[in-house]
């Protein structure tokens, strides 16, 4: 059974930081491209941050230079280093992985782990 688990969330001063983590099981991990996203409350929800099976990286306009995504696939997880936090980065954020095999595509969604930035 395909699986995504955040964590490392929780509340934290403008200007801190906090390294979410997304643990996969039941998948090959490293065939998957993994995304962050995020949906602030009464907004749509959008791209973070990628990742794909090669290492290359892909973030949105608004958290370029603050915000870092990696992945370790022996430990099939994959992390989202958050730095120089804002009141508008507070939203949940939700890991997905997808792959294509065979010309059919496989994605997974994790249940998304609260931030919230305040002082």
């Amino acid at each position: 059974q395909v699986q995504l688990v955040e964590s490392g969330g929780g509340l934290v001063q403008p200007g801190g930081s906090l390294r979410l983590s997304c643990a996969a099981s039941g998948i090959a991990f490293n065939l998957y491209a993994v995304t962050w996203y995020r949906q602030a409350p009464g907004k749509q929800r959008e791209l973070v941050a990628g990742i794909t099976t090669g290492g290359r990286t892909n973030y949105a306009d608004s958290v370029k230079g603050r915000f870092t995504i990696s992945r370790d696939n022996a430990q099939n997880t994959a992390y989202l280093q958050m730095n120089s936090l804002k009141a508008d980065d507070t939203a949940v954020y939700y890991c997905n992985a997808e792959s294509w095999q065979w010309g059919k595509k496989y994605d997974a969604w994790g249940q998304g782990t609260q931030v919230t930035v305040s002082s």
